[in-house]
């Protein structure tokens, strides 16, 4: 396929790659273009604008940051040149990868519709190392003749493919969903850390033990990162999960759920960027715990 890719950070970067090794050509934009290099001396081509990337593409994607970041290049470009909406040729498809609210999920879908397009939300699950090895999970929502469409897309970076429903939406409530459960496991494991650490305890024998328990990667990878206590680099920043979260409560708010865990949760990782932790990787939350059991100095 013919297809326009936005966002070149540490999940889209893989991302491109493996859809290039899967022998589909490739038109890429991203706001910093020396992160560009190594897929164009994969074959990509790099556009000058993003409007420029969309001429005549099959399939655009977007792995982008947040909200903000998906409308600007999508719907409304704030430089005055056209944004991408408007020269996406009819009966393309815009295949959605970011994390984004819900609102903007189905203010999507209603813009593609009017502008003849079509428009698929396909959430990925894992960090950039499995971006990297083509293992993360497809979560994908959106009319069933467009996810067919776009599978040999999701097949190229990814380990396997859920489909949600017809509504784009339930993908990205799906994610949203995913990642506050993620991030409620790493304030449990914080808390558990300190209490061991401060307690006297060896946290790398308190790891195994998670792990025989739990046997999950989650539990095997992030409680390494927290008990070698190294945050950097990071493969999902910290200030990204506060915004997941955010997405969470604003959901939950919409249906009327509570989610005091989410509002919890919320008040650490503000607290964490608060004390200079924003681009730390977003597990430096347990740090939080660790803080305020006045661990900040010790060994172990």
């Amino acid at each position: 396929m013919r297809i326009a890719f936005f966002g070149l950070g540490n999940m889209g970067a893989p991302m491109a790659l493996n859809l290039l090794r899967a022998g589909h050509q490739m038109v890429i934009f991203n706001r910093t273009a020396e992160k560009a290099a190594p897929l164009i001396e994969a074959g990509a081509t790099l556009a000058r604008t993003p409007v420029d990337a969309v001429e005549n593409c099959d399939v655009a994607i977007t792995m982008l940051a947040n909200d903000s970041a998906v409308r600007d290049t999508i719907l409304a470009n704030t430089s005055g040149q056209a944004a991408v909406i408007d020269r996406l040729p009819r009966g393309a498809v815009h295949m959605c990868t970011s994390t984004i609210s819900v609102a903007l999920s189905r203010e999507l879908t209603e813009a593609h519709l009017r502008h003849g397009q079509n428009y698929v939300a396909a959430t990925v699950l894992g960090r950039p190392e499995a971006a990297e090895q083509k293992k993360l999970w497809v979560m994908a929502a959106g009319p069933h003749d467009q996810i067919e469409r776009c599978r040999p897309l999701m097949d190229a970076i990814g380990r396997g493919v859920s489909v949600m429903g017809e509504q784009p939406w339930q993908a990205n409530l799906t994610k949203i969903a995913s990642n506050f459960m993620l991030a409620s496991v790493l304030e449990t494991m914080g808390e558990a850390f300190a209490l061991v650490r401060k307690s006297g305890m060896d946290p790398h024998a308190f790891l195994d033990v998670v792990n025989s328990l739990f046997a999950s990667p989650v539990y095997a990878n992030y409680g390494r990162i927290i008990a070698d206590r190294q945050f950097k680099p990071a493969g999902f920043r910290l200030k990204l999960g506060l915004k997941d979260i955010g997405l969470a409560i604003e959901a939950g708010q919409e249906v009327s759920v509570p989610l005091p865990l989410a509002s919890l949760v919320r008040d650490h990782y503000l607290t964490a960027i608060a004390r200079g932790r924003e681009n730390e990787d977003w597990a430096a939350v347990a740090e939080v715990a660790a803080e305020n059991a006045d661990l900040v100095n010790r060994v172990g």
